[in-house]
């Protein structure tokens, strides 16, 4: 309990261990009875004031901050006009960039711990890093405890507390959904403006949620930021056992932002592609040095087994933390790397290392079980912070991505039955197809009893037409989903086909690249048909070709799909055959015009894949097609499906809105 510094008949009032906030498992909440506040980078403290101004700063822990911040004691007295208080709120340094800097804070705090133990300690303590109070709730005020009124009416009566010293304390922004909505925004773009402020990243809160001291409830979830940056490749570790003759991991570095001097950052040796281990080696080789580049030497256990590079090549990684390595700030490490690509378009002069750090903050244990609301339904989700991808994408990101994409994804599911493809214990473990509804299935879900081939067994197949039935799915670690070329009518007829897929498989020694040349000409085939075709990658290798069709059978389909693949097999043998025998693909794309079998089932647009990284089958433009040189750039990860949505639109929506009939083969 931390001790009152008031004068005597005038304490402070009792001090409130603080509500803390559960992580989120990477789902950002959303919803009108939320409300976003930044995640703040600072310390965690009460403030309580008393009725003639006596102010004691209470960490999380209950220990007297007061002496630490003089600069905060009183800051309130004069708003408050005799009332007594209990705020909630975080000490804050901001940087010279305007930005919250707890890197700075922590330096700060480093000098008051040399001040208190010297013996000038009974003088005030003083510093040139400016303190400031950040409050977000009122438990208190005037007498009376407000712990039990709903979030929305505490913010009300902490929204009337004056602040007269703003550059010493302020209140923290709040935005409600509705207020969000109004503006035509989102939490996801609230998010985007975090990010680019700096900020840690959000903390949503339930409107209507009373104050729980010292318990971490489902009612406060903070939404944490993975960040990504540019680095200059400076070195590479050879691969070993699986990866032998590969490239096993990348050496970092970048331009210190203050001396011009190239420093060590880390490494990275996950998120790469085993395509993507050859190529950077490919690119490496002839790059080589004796030397280290650096302007100090790295450690030498850190780089042991390392080859040393020309620092040419720029690169982005996804990390979540940049440490600082000394008292300046500097020889910072990138912590929990993940490779995310070459960036051609940066100048290695423009990569600058981060400039500041914040402290490492262990999450607490995310809850194996956990009740959650999507749409007008409840449903259980378990084991959110399980990775299911080498590069730590968990299944929480999984439920949020497809929780996110639902609005596009579930028109191109509807009346699908949809085969799954299961990784319940992540991509680099066991996984399994599931046609038949497994066991457990809520009573909601709807579903279909369908015919197996052709023997007289049947499947009951899930139908995912509504949001809570994509978020069960991704809960199962259904991170594929596949479907027909065709819907069912009511009561399970139907069967009549209503796309056309040409899906373009690159063989050995060829790439999407290829597929795209391929695609090019089978559009301006299809377009003379009059269809209007889309084409999207496959999330794996290849790509697809589609196009929305009217009437006739799926032999009808079937036989228009192989004539057009024998067709570009004859007049191009030497890159496209129409047969699948491995022996004919290398040097070759391959037209599978099989899909089209009512049998058959594609991955549907914006379905993950179960790959190295949470790629996606992503729609792309015919521009986007005709410009493809590079593989790497046709591959699109969650993250960049979600911009892209946002930003271009369900591009796959041609096929629901332009049909035509197939002309006779």
């Amino acid at each position: 309990m931390a001790r009152d510094s008031g004068e005597p008949g005038d304490p402070a009032p009792p001090w409130i261990a603080p509500m803390l906030a559960k992580p989120d498992g990477g789902v950002l909440r959303s919803g009108p009875q939320w409300t976003y506040e930044y995640k703040l980078d600072g310390y965690r403290a009460a403030m309580r004031v008393g009725p003639t101004g006596t102010t004691v700063l209470t960490s999380r822990n209950g220990i007297d901050f007061t002496p630490e911040f003089p600069d905060l004691v009183g800051v309130l007295a004069r708003g408050l006009d005799g009332r007594a208080a209990v705020l909630d709120g975080e000490v804050v340094v901001y940087g010279a960039d305007g930005r919250i800097d707890f890197g700075e804070l922590q330096q700060r705090r480093g000098r008051y711990r040399k001040h208190a133990g010297s013996p000038r300690r009974d003088e005030p303590f003083e510093d040139v890093a400016e303190v400031r109070y950040l409050a977000f709730d009122l438990l208190a005020l005037d007498g009376r405890s407000l712990l039990g009124l709903p979030y929305d009416q505490r913010r009300a009566l902490l929204e009337q507390v004056p602040m007269p010293d703003p550059y010493r304390a302020s209140v923290v922004p709040a935005f409600t959904f509705d207020a969000l909505a109004a503006d035509r925004r989102t939490p996801r773009d609230l998010l985007d403006s975090v990010t680019a402020a700096g900020y840690e990243g959000l903390i949503a809160k339930l409107r209507d949620s009373p104050y729980l001291p010292g318990e971490r409830p489902e009612s406060w979830l903070k939404h944490p930021l993975v960040r990504t940056g540019e680095v200059l490749v400076c070195g590479w570790r050879p691969g070993q056992n699986r990866f032998a003759g590969m490239l096993g991991g990348l050496l970092l570095g970048a331009h210190d932002p203050v001396t011009g001097d190239l420093v060590y950052l880390g490494d990275v040796g996950t998120g790469f592609t085993d395509r993507d281990r050859h190529e950077l080696r490919a690119l490496l080789v002839p790059l080589e040095r004796s030397t280290h580049p650096f302007a100090v030497d790295p450690p030498r256990d850190d780089v042991r087994g390392g080859r040393w590079v020309e620092p040419h090549l720029v690169g982005e990684v996804r990390y979540r933390q940049f440490t600082r390595g000394g008292a300046d700030g500097r020889n910072g490490r990138l912590r929990h790397t993940s490779w995310r690509g070459l960036r051609e378009d940066r100048a290695a002069a423009e990569v600058v290392a981060p400039r500041t750090a914040p402290e490492p903050v262990a999450p607490a244990r995310q809850a194996k079980r956990v009740t959650v609301r999507a749409g007008q339904r409840q449903l259980v989700l378990s084991n959110l912070d399980k990775p299911l991808y080498p590069d730590g994408f968990t299944k929480a990101q999984v439920i949020h991505y497809y929780s996110t994409v639902a609005p596009v994804l579930l028109l191109h599911l509807r009346d699908r039955p949809v085969t799954f493809i299961r990784y319940p214990n992540g991509v680099e473990g066991e996984h399994f197809y599931e046609k038949n509804v497994p066991r457990g299935a809520p009573g909601w879900l709807r579903t279909a009893r369908l015919p197996s081939g052709g023997s007289r067994d049947t499947v009951e197949y899930a139908l995912l037409d509504e949001l809570p039935a994509l978020v069960w799915a991704a809960n199962l670690a259904a991170l594929e989903l596949h479907v027909p070329q065709w819907t069912i009518g009511p009561g399970g007829a139907g069967r009549v086909p209503d796309r056309l897929v040409l899906d373009l498989d690159p063989g050995p020694g060829t790439t999407v690249v290829e597929c795209a040349r391929v695609a090019e000409r089978l559009r301006d085939v299809l377009v003379a048909d009059g269809l209007s075709p889309v084409a999207k990658t496959s999330g794996s290798k290849g790509m697809q070709v589609c196009a929305g069709v009217l009437g006739g059978s799926p032999g009808d389909t079937s036989a228009y799909a192989k004539a057009l693949a024998e067709r570009f097999a004859a007049e191009t043998p030497d890159l496209v055959t129409a047969r699948m025998a491995k022996a004919l693909r290398p040097g070759k794309v391959f037209i599978d015009w099989s899909q089209n079998n009512p049998a058959k089932t594609t991955v549907a647009p914006y379905s993950l894949r179960g790959r190295d990284r949470p790629t996606a089958s992503t729609p792309v433009t015919w521009d986007e097609v005709r410009a493809c040189r590079r593989a790497e750039r046709f591959v699109f990860t969650a993250e960049d499906v979600l911009d892209r949505v946002r930003d271009l639109g369900d591009l796959f929506a041609v096929l629901l809105e332009e049909r035509a009939e197939l002309p006779a083969v």
